[in-house]
């Protein structure tokens, strides 16, 4: 009697060899019909046979269908933007009191009495909820009644790589999956044609690179899929000269078919990614070049979000992708831009990187709303840590000053996907560095995101070395006040 082999068991060369000639002669050159992708996939895009765990249906009714994450990297400074501090200008100057600076933790300042550094920037209330923005801010002034502030997000390194990596993954080391990763993993996508976790970029790259955006043990079907800022967006989607679709369909029908035989005997993840990666690939030949396609869009819809060359790479051109992904079904959208990292020179700095990207992130919100999108598409924006109100002085001669990453507190606002509008969450001290009422952590905006899209983040886990993973770890509670 022949023995029967552990499905993990790996095929022999011969073996292997053996199920190609049986491949090849039922298909008949490469006739595979039989074997094609509709054989392979189930309506939701799943691959027969792959295990049950990987789709889920919501936890509760979700508010948001989709998540647009606007990442500036580097730290925006909140005291500057939307947390005014009428102390720290009234003592700018004066050394920062020894009781707080015990409580803070600086990333680079070595003084042992830094002093205060007012915003030399104009703050008014606007709209009907009185929010208050700073000048350098005009446009995501004129939409405060659709956003929810809040004041007091904390996390717990000072450093960007680290920082970064607990905003995206929920941990400060590399190896987790990121947010969208885990969104993906729980809802999967609206879209057949596109990837279900996009990523843009412009300005800086984050300093932990794919890892922000990477799947981590999760199957690699759920990283998320960057767009390049410059050349083809997307390397080796357009067929060689000469190569017909029907051509290149039958090249797709006959590799998955392959990776099928495989897959039958191992069972293996990987493969039924592959399996899937291939089919979408030859989908976005079309569909992919449609999306990013903006002749369609008006001079009035360029003008309002501040695009001045539709073919050039810039943020505002990717807000205007980021609406035009979720029209499309995809799930996950993050933008990262930067760089708002001003330990010096921020009297020049951060006006630019505002310039860049406050009509924009005020155009994609307005944008989304009068196409009806607003509702169930969640608008996040922030970066991984905040400023300090202390002036950071260089050791170089004729180098302006700028300000300190601060992690104890700092700013990131909400708009859309059961989000309430015209509100502002939490307060800080006088000096704009320690939470007054209760902080956000990292994991609770985690938490709070995924509740919104109808996830509860202590049931959607992932089982991998022996032990069930979830994004916010053991930590994370859902904030309830931001919700309409």
């Amino acid at each position: 009697m022949t023995a029967k082999r552990h499905l993990n068991e790996p095929l022999s060369a011969l073996a292997l060899e053996q199920t190609r000639r049986q491949f090849f002669r039922r298909g008949a050159g490469l006739s595979v019909a039989p074997m094609a992708l509709a054989s392979l996939l189930d309506q939701d895009g799943r691959v027969f046979g792959e295990e049950a765990e990987s789709v889920m249906q919501t936890h509760h009714r979700p508010r948001a269908k989709s998540v647009i994450f606007l990442h500036m990297i580097g730290g925006p400074s909140q005291i500057d933007l939307f947390d005014p501090k009428p102390e720290v200008i009234r003592r700018d100057g004066d050394t920062l009191p020894e009781s707080l600076q015990k409580k803070l933790t600086f990333a680079q300042i070595q003084e042992k009495q830094p002093r205060l550094m007012g915003s030399p920037w104009k703050f008014s209330q606007h709209g009907e909820c009185g929010a208050t923005v700073s000048e350098l801010m005009p446009h995501i002034a004129s939409i405060v009644d659709d956003v929810s502030f809040v004041r007091t997000v904390k996390t717990d390194d000072t450093n960007h790589m680290f920082a970064e990596l607990m905003l995206n993954t929920g941990w400060r080391r590399f190896g987790r999956p990121s947010i969208g990763s885990w969104v993906v993993y729980g809802l999967r996508s609206e879209s057949q044609q596109l990837p279900a976790f996009m990523v843009l970029r412009s300005g800086m790259r984050p300093r932990s690179k794919s890892a922000n955006y990477g799947n981590g043990f999760l199957p690699s079907k759920y990283q998320g899929t960057p767009l390049r800022s410059s050349g083809d967006p997307i390397l080796n989607l357009a067929s060689p000269p000469g190569f017909t679709e029907a051509r290149q369909r039958q090249s797709v029908d006959a590799i998955n078919a392959l990776n099928r035989i495989r897959y039958e005997q191992t069972k293996d993840d990987e493969i039924a990614a592959r399996i899937v990666s291939y089919e979408l690939a030859f989908r976005m030949q079309s569909a992919a070049t449609e999306w990013l396609d903006l002749k369609s869009e008006t001079p009035g819809t360029f003008k309002q979000y501040g695009i001045d060359d539709a073919a050039r790479p810039s943020f505002a051109r990717n807000c205007l992708l980021a609406r035009r992904l979720v029209e499309r079904g995809v799930r996950f959208v993050q933008l990262f831009h930067g760089d708002w990292d001003h330990h010096s020179a921020i009297k020049a700095g951060l006006p630019s990187q505002c310039g860049l990207t406050d009509q924009a992130s005020a155009a994609l919100v307005r944008d989304l709303a009068q196409r009806g999108l607003l509702d169930d598409t969640l608008v996040v924006w922030g970066g991984e840590l905040g400023r300090g109100a202390v002036a950071q002085v260089s050791d170089k001669p004729n180098v302006a000053v700028g300000r300190d990453h601060q992690i104890e507190a700092f700013t990131m606002w909400f708009a859309g996907g059961g989000a309430r509008g015209g509100q502002t969450i939490g307060k800080t001290n006088d000096f704009g560095c320690l939470p007054e009422t209760e902080p956000w952590h990292v994991y609770d905006l985690q938490a709070t995101i995924l509740h919104l899209l109808g996830l509860d983040h202590t049931k959607l886990t992932y089982r991998y070395q022996g032990r069930d993973f979830r994004l916010t770890d053991v930590h994370g509670n859902v904030k309830h006040e931001l919700f309409a």
